[in-house]
């Protein structure tokens, strides 16, 4: 046994009382600043609802069919979703894509910022490393603590939850990428009087657009696998039907929502991955990295 150097009751009773503090006085300012993020996730979530079935079928086998040139994606994406369509899954297919959606577009808008930032200052990337270390490295279920006490059980935890746990990668490899680009491209825009914003936007981000399209793929990925766990607050969606199955002890309930989680994976992974290629054939860096 680990001797008890010192009682570590008082500290946790501060760390709740402070919680209960920030929501009794800042409650109602978080939920204001949070509520666009549930006006976005609402209206995507809408928006997917209202349209066709075969329209959204037909949309991602173009979008597979754009990524890689070839009839094998979008096959298996058709084969995919009319297997969710089929095992009376679609509606819950399209929230889960909804949640996965916003949460990707959200981290995308606050991520690539604060990697570019990273990637220009030696003291900011000092900051965020441990932050995002921890945000990488904390249980998923703690994110979902704070969040429920302040908003309570609902769309606006469950998003925000996958936004954190999905922004790191990101956020890092828009340093990585910018930061991997070649000094001496560098030298020679500024030798052509490039100004260091010119620098950035038309030479920097470029270059580092397939590892900055890595990280939306990872993004999107581990938005997917929050889909379970950000069900147990009230998203919805896919994981909700697999938390169902472990409720009543349904095998089938849970493994045919698994595998649905798994054909969305797959395609958007698979789609992604293959404009990153692309992307990387243009410019030329197919080989360089």
């Amino acid at each position: 046994m680990f001797p008890e150097l010192f009682n570590t009751r008082p500290l946790r009773i501060w760390i709740d009382d402070g919680l209960n503090w920030v929501v009794k006085h800042w409650g109602d300012a978080f939920e204001a600043a949070a509520y666009p993020l549930l006006v976005m996730l609402n209206t995507i979530e809408r928006f997917l609802l209202m349209m066709p079935w075969w329209l959204i079928i037909a949309l991602l086998a173009g979008l597979a069919y754009g990524a890689t040139r070839k009839v094998t994606l979008p096959i298996v994406v058709v084969i995919g979703l009319v297997f969710m369509g089929l095992m009376e899954l679609w509606e819950d297919s399209v929230k889960t894509m909804a949640l996965m959606i916003s949460a990707t577009v959200t981290a995308i808008v606050f991520s690539i910022p604060m990697g570019i930032v990273m990637a220009r200052s030696s003291l900011v990337r000092k900051i965020v490393t441990p932050i995002l270390d921890l945000m990488q490295t904390m249980p998923s279920f703690v994110y979902l603590i704070p969040t429920v006490m302040i908003f309570g059980p609902g769309k606006i935890p469950a998003l925000l939850a996958t936004i954190v746990y999905a922004a790191p990668p990101l956020v890092r490899l828009t340093d990585l990428g910018i930061r991997q680009v070649e000094p001496n491209v560098l030298e020679a825009a500024q030798a052509f009087g490039a100004s260091p914003r010119q620098r950035l936007f038309g030479v920097q981000i470029p270059l580092a657009l397939p590892t900055i399209l890595a990280g939306i793929n990872q993004t999107t990925m581990m938005a997917l696998a929050m889909v379970v766990i950000a069900s147990m607050i009230g998203a919805g969606g896919l994981g909700y039907q697999v938390l169902q199955g472990i409720g009543r002890l349904e095998v089938s309930r849970g493994v045919f929502a698994g595998l649905g989680i798994v054909v969305l994976a797959i395609i958007f992974d698979r789609i992604t991955q293959a404009y990153g290629k692309q992307l990387q054939a243009q410019i030329g860096l197919s080989g360089a990295r």
